[in-house]
């Protein structure tokens, strides 16, 4: 299941008893925000959350393409990350020990 930006608005309306017109400048702000300390290689961390960051890979000079297995040069390049808080990690603990 995937929840969607307009979820979380109205989660977050109801949460806090505001419009949701309120609560949409705000979400995309955060996002925004979130997104340029990114990209300038920044690290987000948000307590009992998670951290999120940006690595970089390493190229892979001598990579095989499955459907002809011509070797191809995969050049290196940035990837998001996120290492969950926590909080989050005992949550999750929690609902895997609930369910199973």
């Amino acid at each position: 299941m995937t929840t969607t930006r307009k979820e979380l608005v109205n989660e977050i309306s109801e949460a806090l008893r505001l419009k949701k017109t309120q609560i949409y400048p705000i979400i995309d702000t955060l996002f925004d925000v979130m997104r340029d300390n990114l990209t300038e290689g920044n690290r987000i961390e948000i307590r009992g959350f998670g951290a999120l960051e940006i690595k970089d890979t390493k190229p892979k000079p001598a990579a095989r393409n499955p459907r002809t297995g011509d070797t191809i040069e995969v050049p290196a390049r940035r990837k998001a990350k996120f290492k969950p808080g926590k909080i989050l990690k005992e949550a999750l603990r929690a609902q895997r020990d609930k369910m199973g």
